[in-house]
């Protein structure tokens, strides 16, 4: 089955809903930095233009509902099996598309990922589907890459620079958690695949 990448954010933020399993790997330029490579599980939820939240967020950074278009809800924890999730690893992400051009335009973010502060930052997307991301914080400067392998993997590379170098870089690979529904959905497609093509050999 070939891949449909998402070409505007609402779209990456449909495609992304649901939970992912993360294993990162972090390259810290900082040799007193601890090791942040792991595992962890992203949560991802779609947020439509009359969420409170989304709401919030645009007032908080004097920007009109009008021009967003939506959001997201990211938070991360180090396992799913953890009663409660951290809010401490939580942002709620808002879309303000270029009007002109669906396939760039800015985000509002309620906490950064490099710095826990509001940050206002800017995407686009290429024409192979690969989305970039830069963030402008008050020390440093993040960039973010994403691409779909398929509908149900995915791939992420970030770098961290400051005004001497780079900080730190980051790739993660992230894998969907199927639930059973889904996963019986799928093995009853790929038996009725199966099943088609015995009777066509036949």
């Amino acid at each position: 089955m070939l891949l449909t990448p998402p070409m505007t954010m609402m779209d990456f933020f449909r495609k992304s809903e649901g939970v992912w399993f993360t294993q990162r790997t972090v390259h810290n330029f900082d040799t007193a930095a601890a090791d942040e490579s792991g595992e962890s599980n992203v949560m991802i939820d779609v947020l439509s233009i009359n969420d409170p939240r989304v709401l919030e967020v645009c007032q908080q950074q004097n920007v009109d509902p009008a021009l967003v278009s939506g959001g997201c809800s990211f938070m991360w924890q180090d396992n799913l099996d953890d009663a409660t999730p951290n809010q401490n690893y939580a942002a709620i992400l808002i879309d303000v598309p270029n009007p002109n051009n669906p396939k760039m335009g800015k985000f509002l973010r309620n906490r950064g990922y490099v710095e826990g502060i509001p940050v206002i930052g800017i995407y686009n997307f290429a024409d192979d589907g690969v989305l970039t991301i830069e963030t402008e914080y008050e020390t440093n400067q993040g960039q973010e890459r994403c691409w779909f392998i398929n509908d149900h993997f995915r791939v992420r590379v970030m770098t961290v620079q400051m005004s001497n170098g780079v900080k730190q870089m980051a790739y993660c690979s992230e894998r969907r958690c199927i639930s059973q529904s889904v996963l019986e959905e799928m093995l009853e497609h790929n038996r009725l695949r199966v099943y088609g093509a015995a009777a066509v050999s036949c």
